[in-house]
């Protein structure tokens, strides 16, 4: 009986631990995210550096940096301390997707991994949650037809991490995820950068 008892604790703490993955995340994943990220069919979802704040203000406009919630000091040292993780761990040159917000575009420009490429899938929905099916349907198709034969970063926002992935990644927070033969985007792990 207390064998029994023993062996039945045992698997649920098992099943606790696989579903302590998160949604996305395979039982498989790596131990080493960077590790992971150097695998084809790889690719990094970063939540831009710290930008103070939330949301941004009424009537924002992308094309004017001016209107829009930026980072701060301390996210402009984070996003150059990223770029940094990732040529410590042998990534100098990625490519590089960002969403069009100058808070993303920044955080992917002071990494200095390589040319920024603007993707309006990467933008935020989070004033117009409406977008959220359609756009993250878009994104993962985006992502099936890409190579994914290098390195490859997607400089984002929060709201667009946890669609993809099932993470709220804190600010600068790197999400490793795999593309599996299916289709399926499978989390690998999370790499905070504060």
């Amino acid at each position: 009986m207390t064998a029994s008892f023993t062996s039945r604790r045992a698997l649920i703490a098992a099943l606790v631990s696989v579903a302590a993955f998160g949604r996305g995340r395979s039982a498989w994943a790596e131990s080493d995210p960077w590790a992971a990220l150097r695998r084809p069919g790889s690719f990094a979802l970063v939540r831009h550096a710290t930008a103070p704040g939330t949301n941004d203000p009424p009537g924002f406009r992308l094309d004017d940096c001016a209107t829009q919630r930026n980072l701060s000091a301390e996210g402009r040292a984070q996003a150059v301390h990223i770029g940094d993780l990732f040529r410590a761990n042998a990534m100098a040159a990625t490519e590089i997707h960002s969403s069009q917000w100058c808070r993303c575009l920044d955080t992917a420009r002071l990494m200095k991994l390589g040319d920024v490429r603007s993707q309006p899938l990467l933008n935020s929905f989070f004033q117009d949650r409406s977008r959220e099916a359609g756009q993250i349907e878009a994104l993962r198709q985006w992502i099936g037809q890409l190579a994914l034969a290098n390195p490859t970063v997607f400089v984002t926002h929060q709201v667009v991490v946890t669609a993809l992935s099932g993470v709220f990644p804190g600010s600068g927070e790197i999400v490793v995820m795999q593309r599996m033969p299916g289709g399926q985007l499978v989390v690998q792990g999370r790499l905070p950068t504060a």
